[in-house]
């Protein structure tokens, strides 16, 4: 049985690196006592499979996380799955609370083949919003957006605008749309293309908040991996 659990991450947990993240997860889950699936070989460890990294400093109000529940001997049965919400978050530090879980189907492609764009809030500092939308709107106009990147130590040419799939100024903050496929836009680099360059919210006290992961269906329909639910038990613990 596979679980996919749907996490926040906030508060001063925010400047906790993916891989130590990671094991924080995994030590929650082994701590619950739930039956993991492990891997072969020397060293074992729990299946678990993770969706995109976020980066160091961001913020999210929706993190993924898949792990295989062993099927022999009633155990997977005896996981209740609606408890773990509650549970887990007990486990965790302040600011990774645990919104919902629910089983999937293993043969689901995983998070990160899955997701096709990340909605995500920046925070504008030092520039009047009103400036910052009209330099929005000039980026929009424009039919490619070319940058050099580095990738396996060699600069390659890509064009940003394809993958910019909204972008607009609300109140003092930017809000967006990009593409994770085929080649993802971080939100560093969105900022680095306005003219000026935009200041990195996370060094100048801002906030970089990622709302949304979605995943593009066959008829074109956009959906979460998984949707939230309501988490009493959360808002106490948020920092």
């Amino acid at each position: 049985m596979r679980v996919r659990l749907r996490f926040t991450k906030s508060g001063k947990v925010r400047f906790t690196g993916h891989r130590d993240v990671a094991r924080i997860l995994e030590r929650s889950l082994r701590r619950a006592g739930l039956p993991l699936t492990m891997t072969e070989g020397f060293s074992p460890r729990p299946k678990l499979h993770f969706g995109l990294a976020l980066s160091t400093g961001y913020e999210s109000l929706g993190e993924y996380l898949d792990f295989d529940v062993r099927d022999g001997d009633g155990e997977a049965a005896a996981v209740q799955v609606s408890a773990l919400p509650a549970q887990l978050t007990a486990l965790l530090p302040p600011g990774i609370n645990v919104e919902t879980a629910a089983v999937i189907d293993p043969r689901e492609t995983s998070l990160q083949q899955a997701v096709t764009s990340c909605s995500w809030q920046l925070s504008i500092v030092g520039r009047e919003p009103a400036v910052v939308a009209a330099k929005a709107a000039d980026l929009l106009a424009r039919d490619t957006i070319p940058v050099t990147r580095e990738r396996k130590g060699q600069p390659v040419h890509d064009d940003l605008r394809p993958a910019i799939l909204r972008l607009e100024v609300v109140g003092d903050t930017i809000e967006t749309e990009l593409s994770t496929q085929p080649r993802g836009v971080r939100p560093a680099e969105l900022l680095a293309v306005f003219d000026p360059p935009m200041p990195d919210p996370i060094t100048e006290g801002g906030r970089v908040c990622r709302t949304h992961q979605w995943i593009t269906a066959a008829d074109g329909a956009m959906r979460e991996p998984l949707h939230a639910t309501p988490a009493p038990h959360a808002e106490a613990r948020a920092s």
